[in-house]
C-alpha cells in the first residue's frame, strides 16, 4: 500500500519538496506519494487531520505554517521545542502527532557535504528570525570558537543569544558591534529576496571564509553577490534544502538517501531557463 506524506504551504506551488522526495523514493525504492498541499493560513491544523483521516503518514511544512505546526503537535523532539518551530510532523501508530524540526541539521550537512568545518571557528549569523532560531542548536554544537548573532533590532539578536547561551559561546546585538572577521558569515534573512543588503562592514571576512545564504536561485543573491568580491567562498542554500528534506525522509521512513544526486538534478532545474 503506497504511504501518503505531503508539504504544507502557503503559496506552495514553488516547492522543490514533491520533486526531492519523489527522487528519494525512486532511489531507495520507496513505495510512497509525495504532494504539494495549500491549506488556509489560519487552518493547518484542520487540515493535517483531514490528511492523516485520508491515509497521510507525514509532512513537511513551510512558510507560513511552522509555528503552527509546532502548537498542534502532541510530542516535540529537542530540538523542536528549542527552536520553537516544526518542520516535519510525522503520525505515530498511537494516532499522536510528532513534530521535528531539521532545518539546523540540514545546513550543518550541508556545510560537511563541502567540507566546512565550523570547529573553532568564528561564525557570523545574520538576522535573529525563525529562520535562525531553527539553526543555532546544531551550529553550537559543533563547537565553533565563537557565535555571533546581528540583527537590526539588537535586543532581538540579544534576547536569542541568551536563549542558546547554555550551549555554548554566543553573542547578540546590533550592526554596530560588530567586531573582528569571521571565517563563516551566515545570511539567515530573507532580504536577499527583496534584493536588500544587510548593513555588514567591507572587512567582515577572515582569509578563505565562507559566505553562505540559507535562500537560493538560479542566480547568486544579493548577498553572495556582495561577498564573492571580498574574498569570500560562496554558497547557497539549496544544498541545506535538499539535507533537511533527507533527515525528514530518514525519520519517516527509516532509510537514508544519496543526496548527491538530487542537489545535482535540483541545481540543474535551476539552472535550466
Amino acid at each position: 500500500m503506497t504511504d501518503r506524506y505531503c508539504v504544507f504551504g502557503h503559496p506552495v506551488g514553488h516547492s522543490k519538496s514533491p520533486m526531492i522526495h519523489a527522487d528519494f523514493a525512486r532511489q531507495t525504492g520507496q513505495d510512497i506519494d509525495y504532494t504539494a498541499s495549500e491549506p488556509p493560513v489560519d487552518a493547518l491544523a484542520e487540515a493535517w487531520r483531514a490528511f492523516c483521516a485520508e491515509g497521510g503518514r507525514g509532512a513537511n511544512v513551510t512558510v507560513p505554517f511552522k509555528a503552527d505546526a509546532f502548537a498542534l503537535c502532541d510530542t516535540l523532539s529537542h530540538r523542536a521545542r528549542r527552536a520553537g518551530a516544526v518542520n516535519t510532523l510525522m503520525l505515530g501508530g498511537n494516532g499522536l502527532t510528532y513534530g521535528d524540526t531539521t532545518d539546523g541539521i540540514g545546513l550543518v550537512r550541508d556545510l560537511a557535504y563541502h567540507r566546512v568545518s565550523l570547529r573553532q571557528k568564528r561564525v557570523l549569523v545574520v538576522g535573529a528570525g525563525g529562520a535562525v532560531r531553527g539553526i543555532l542548536e546544531p551550529l553550537l554544537a559543533e563547537q565553533p570558537a565563537a557565535l555571533m548573532v546581528v540583527n537590526r533590532t539588537a535586543a532581538k539578536a540579544a534576547q536569542l543569544a541568551g536563549d542558546f547561551a547554555d550551549l555554548g559561546n554566543i553573542q547578540g546585538g546590533g550592526f554596530d558591534t560588530l567586531e573582528g572577521r569571521f571565517d563563516l558569515v551566515i545570511n539567515g534573512t530573507s532580504a536577499s529576496l527583496a534584493g536588500d543588503l544587510p548593513p555588514l562592514p567591507e572587512t567582515l571576512f577572515s582569509p578563505d571564509a565562507w559566505a553562505y545564504d540559507m535562500m537560493y536561485g538560479a542566480d547568486p543573491t544579493v548577498f553572495l553577490q556582495w561577498a564573492g568580491p571580498r574574498g569570500a567562498k560562496l554558497l547557497d542554500g539549496l544544498g541545506m534544502l535538499v539535507e533537511q528534506a533527507a533527515e525528514s525522509f530518514f525519520m519517516w521512513r527509516n532509510v537514508r538517501p544519496d543526496t548527491a544526486p538530487v542537489r545535482s538534478r535540483l541545481r540543474q532545474s535551476l539552472n535550466y531557463r
